[in-house]
């Protein structure tokens, strides 16, 4: 199956026409009152409302005009209905039970009256019954093969020609009740991250050019605006710090309980609390902008892409409607008892496969974007439970991606200062971490980085830039790179480095001027804490094969792999070639891609799970991945594997439960040993549970790696 990329565009407000185009595909916004978010899909767009507006834009996909009505419902009409939904089911649950009872205490203190009463009766339970009766023959007609309504409808109307409509009577009692618990649970599922994502600050401080805090709402901060932020303020936009040192509770970005320390030039995040100090910072992103409003929508788009356990509970709920119906046939032929057949109808499995399959996905996609993992759908949450291989980038991934230069060599004619600023000025415009060494050192020693005359990139080999004279220093035509790069161009002078004692597993950059090798600038990237410690709880975990990518040299990724226990590397490879060994890693398990740059985008995209980690992950990396990860700790990448291992399991818990007690009480009730209102308890009470065991993985237990 194809990966779908998903991207986000925001268009402005009262803007008369915007046209996108993103892989052949053309959106059209003719009359917009709001800001509407686009979500491009393979061969889909799906447009949201920010808020409730009018439907008053039509889009055009591919030639075809259609109605902006037949995108997704507006967040608070969604709200709406749910919360109509559910008193609904409450209003029907107390009429049916006061009827139930008043025609129970009617039975047993005016019994003629209650005989005479039988249509009145009859004609009140098909009232309480009016919607699972309509949801029943619809969804007969529409889909041509019964559903649970079908069935409940079925019961109802069964028990009412048999003269008995108590006994369906009681049945939606408890089918309201147990829905209405149902829809709260699930509800509580979905909402469990809202009160720890939201910005529940109206005002901020913002700092006048004179120094001066004024105390404004929200709505009137901008971009490049700078805000004073105090102890036990919440933080609502992007920002660098400009000023001040303080400790934030970023948890609701990265899902990490311990503070950070927040100083000059650090990122601050929309969400995160000051616990103590206080910072002046640049406003850099606002409201729908900002990383928390980027997790929102992450978080609520995965609710609506479906796990295919999610069909598969479908598909089976809907193959097992069938046999409750030829049961109750068999039953009423062998034994002409409508009790029998009762409490056949009033069991279905329908309701505890779907329900209890949807809350768990649901749950798990809140839990993990609590813990500062953001997962893009369902169906990625089935897929971690499969993975047997985890294939790793190197550079930013396994290692913190903050190199920095450790020593350096010079042939006798060229000195330090002049060979470094040479090569920072060949690498001045590129982001690689082996180049962004360079640059910090130069800014630590203070010197001034020459200009270029121009540069160019060679993908997985390194820079080439012509540099003028400067300083008193002879520019030219400067290489820097691996020393393949410099064979591939016959530098000469290599082989008198071949006698330096350079450590083994170190970045060794090579610079050569006008084809005459300068020197070696070798460059250490330490790896990251608890990286180690991640991998031998992968193993524990179902991991059989932890592979290694870099465009590093042999030695290095040697190094690298020997120290953390990795089972192959590849080294020295290209972009494409890393999508190339995810492929051929495909056709023998289930593959984890983890990476951060936008060499490692192929790769995330062709994995069963695309994985980026860190918060120097580049944009492009992320719309590739399929999970996203803000923390810098490598054991939430085993978080997310013990939260889809574990969640699958919970799933199989409830297959087998819900399977298991309603053939039992089936088979009861065919016996003759239950009656209707009891087998409606037995179901009820087994779909209200392990609805509520799957809502257990947003309240996991004290020690659990998902508690983390």
């Amino acid at each position: 199956m194809e990966k779908i990329v998903l991207k986000y565009y925001q268009f402005p407000l009262n803007n008369s026409l915007n046209s996108v185009q993103q892989n052949n595909l053309k959106l059209k916004i003719c009359t917009i009152k709001n800001v509407v978010l686009v979500k491009f899909y393979q061969n889909a767009v799906r447009v949201f409302y920010k808020n409730c507006v009018e439907k008053a834009a039509v889009y055009q996909i591919m030639g075809y005009n259609a109605d902006i009505s037949a995108v997704a419902k507006p967040k608070a009409l969604v709200q709406k209905n749910i919360n109509e939904e559910l008193n609904t089911y409450k209003r029907d649950a107390v009429i049916s039970l006061v009827g139930f009872v008043g025609f129970q205490a009617l039975k047993k203190f005016a019994p003629q009256a209650y005989m005479s009463l039988k249509i009145v009766r009859s004609l009140f339970v098909l009232g309480i019954a009016r919607n699972v009766i309509k949801n029943g023959i619809e969804g007969f007609i529409k889909d041509g093969q019964p559903n649970a309504d079908t069935l409940t409808s079925t019961a109802v109307i069964a028990s009412v020609l048999a003269g008995k409509p108590e006994s369906s009577l009681s049945l939606m009692t408890l089918s309201n009740v147990a829905e209405m618990l149902t829809i709260y649970a699930a509800e509580r599922a979905r909402k469990h991250i809202s009160n720890l994502l939201q910005l529940d600050q109206q005002f901020v401080w913002r700092v006048a050019d004179d120094g001066h805090e004024e105390k404004v709402p929200i709505e009137q901060i901008k971009v490049n605006d700078v805000i004073a932020v105090h102890t036990g303020e919440k933080i609502c936009v992007d920002g660098m710090v400009l000023s001040g040192n303080a400790a934030i509770d970023q948890a609701s970005i990265t899902g990490e309980s311990n503070p950070a320390m927040k100083g000059e030039k650090d990122p601050v995040y929309a969400g995160s609390v000051v616990q103590g100090g206080q910072l002046t910072v640049l406003v850099q992103k606002v409201g729908d902008d900002t990383s928390l409003a980027r997790i929102v929508h992450l978080v609520e788009d995965a609710q609506t892409r479906r796990a295919p356990v999610q069909n598969f509970a479908d598909r089976m709920a809907n193959m097992l409607v069938p046999i409750s119906f030829i049961g109750a046939a068999i039953v009423y032929g062998a034994t002409r008892d409508w009790q029998r057949v009762l409490n056949l109808l009033f069991i279905d499995f329908s309701c505890g496969l779907k329900l209890s399959t949807a809350t768990a996905i649901s749950a798990a996609v809140a839990t993990a974007a609590k813990q500062g993992i953001l997962i893009k759908g369902g169906n990625y949450i089935e897929a971690l439970a499969d993975i047997d291989t985890v294939v790793m980038d190197k550079t930013g991934t396994i290692t913190i991606g903050v190199p920095k230069i450790s020593a350096v060599h010079t042939v006798d004619s060229v000195c330090e200062k002049e060979m470094i600023l040479l090569a920072a000025s060949a690498e001045i415009h590129s982001v690689h971490p082996l180049a962004v060494a360079i640059q910090n050192y130069v800014e630590e020693k203070g010197w001034q980085v020459p200009d270029h005359i121009n540069s160019d990139t060679v993908v997985a080999h390194g820079m080439e830039a012509n540099v003028a004279d400067f300083e008193g220093f002879k520019g030219g035509n400067i290489i820097v790179g691996s020393r393949h790069f410099m064979t591939d161009r016959n530098v000469s002078g290599l082989d008198s480095f071949e006698d330096r004692k350079i450590p083994a597993g170190y970045n060794i950059l090579y610079v050569a001027r006008d084809n005459k090798l300068m020197g070696v600038i070798v460059i250490n990237d330490p790896i990251r804490p608890q990286m180690k410690k991640t991998f031998n709880q992968m193993r524990r975990h179902g991991i059989d094969e932890i592979v290694m990518l870099t465009g590093d040299s042999k030695d290095v990724a040697a190094t690298v792999a020997q120290k953390m226990g990795i089972d192959s590397y590849f080294a020295e490879i290209l972009p494409e070639d890393k999508a190339n060994i995810v492929n051929f890693l495909q056709k023998n398990g289930h593959v984890l891609m983890v990476g951060d740059g936008i060499n490692d985008a192929p790769a995330l995209a062709f994995a069963d799970v695309g994985v980026t980690l860190g918060g120097r992950r580049t944009d492009i990396a992320v719309e590739s991945s399929d999970i996203t990860i803000n923390s810098d700790n490598p054991t939430k990448l085993m978080d997310a594997l013990e939260l889809g291992q574990n969640t699958m399991r919970l799933i199989r818990q409830n297959f087998t439960a819900t399977i298991t007690i309603n053939s039992a009480a089936m088979l009861l009730g065919a016996l003759g040993k239950i009656n209707p209102l009891v087998a409606a308890i037995i179901h009820n009470t087994a779909t209200l549970a392990v609805v509520l065991n799957s809502a257990r993985i947003l309240m996991p237990k004290r020690g659990s790696l998902m508690n983390k």
